[in-house]
Formats: C-alpha cells, sequence, structure tokens
C-alpha cells in the first residue's frame, strides 16, 4: 500500500493559492483599520498572511523542489519564493495601518500578476489544451451561426409545476392539520 506523503514537486498554482489567502488576511485586516495596529483582530489576521506565505516557503516552494520543475516554471518559482519572502518580512515589521495598506496593495497587484504570468505560460506551453487564438476565433464566428432559443416557455412549464407542487404540499399541511384536530 502506498501512502502519497504531501506535493512532491513544487507548486506554483499553490502559490497563487497562497498569496491570494495571504492577500484576503490583509485585506480583512485593513477592514479594522480604525481599531489601529494593535487590535487583536488585526493582529490575527496578519499573523494569518505571515502564515500563508510561511507555509508557501517552507513547503510548496523548497529548493528542492524547485529544482524539480522545467526551466521556465523553475523561474517563476524562484521569483515568487523571493517575492513571498519580502512580503512576509514586511509583514513581521509592519509599523503602522499606512504601511499595511502599502502591503496589502502589493500583495494583491502580485497576486494578479502571478495568476496571469503563470497561466499564459502553462497554457502557451501545453500540447493538450487547444486554446484558440484571435484568428481562430474570428474564423469560426464565420463558420458557426448560433441559434438561441427564448427561454420562458421552459420556464413557465417549470413554475407550473413548482407551482402545483407547492399547492399540493399547502394542501397536505392542511389535511393533516385537520387530521390531528
Amino acid at each position: 500500500m502506498s501512502i502519497q506523503q504531501g506535493v512532491k514537486s513544487a507548486c506554483i498554482p499553490c502559490g497563487v493559492g497562497h498569496f491570494s489567502a495571504s492577500s484576503t488576511f490583509q485585506n480583512e485586516a485593513l477592514r479594522f483599520k480604525k481599531d489601529g495596529l494593535s487590535s487583536p483582530q488585526v493582529l490575527d489576521d496578519i499573523a494569518g498572511a505571515i502564515g500563508e506565505l510561511n507555509a508557501l516557503e517552507r513547503i510548496d516552494l523548497t529548493p528542492a523542489k524547485i529544482a524539480t520543475l522545467p526551466e521556465w516554471e523553475r523561474e517563476i518559482a524562484e521569483q515568487v519564493a523571493e517575492k513571498s519572502r519580502e512580503i512576509r518580512h514586511r509583514l513581521e515589521s509592519v509599523q503602522n495601518m499606512d504601511e499595511l495598506t502599502q502591503i496589502a496593495v502589493e500583495t494583491e497587484e502580485y497576486y494578479k500578476y502571478l495568476n496571469r504570468e503563470w497561466s499564459s505560460k502553462r497554457l502557451k506551453d501545453c500540447p493538450t489544451c487547444q486554446i484558440n487564438t484571435d484568428a481562430d476565433i474570428e474564423e469560426s464566428e464565420e463558420e458557426v451561426k448560433v441559434t438561441v432559443e427564448s427561454p420562458k416557455n421552459k420556464l413557465g412549464e417549470y413554475g407550473h409545476k413548482v407551482s402545483e407542487a407547492r399547492q399540493k404540499l399547502w394542501s397536505d399541511i392542511h389535511e393533516a392539520r385537520n387530521i390531528k384536530n
């Protein structure tokens, strides 16, 4: 029997997820901006953001796992690990809410950049993804005519069936009440 023991290679999609979660924690902390940096809620959210980046660096993007990646993905993974360390260190030493705001903005921008960068390179190099180029789309628009059927008839039928079911339910409820009395 084989037991799988975690991710065996570096995981860029996991990095996207960790940056997304870290960004979410930071944005949540900023909702409590008026309570100040020492607010328990703000401190807990900062700790959550740091925890996400720690997991990224120490589990998903270890040097040994990064080494197993293809060249193009390895470059992204190394950049992600470096950016994670930079943001984590800044969060660990944040001094005020304005500084936290700036870090949160940068984290969210990087998360979006990372998602787009990795996805576009992955799809470009994927032999089985069947990506449509703009030329393919223009060509297919000329060849295909789309017919859209109005859903009103089907919705009317659905609504009628729901009304019948509702009426039966109410009838059953009233009948059950009359039997009890």
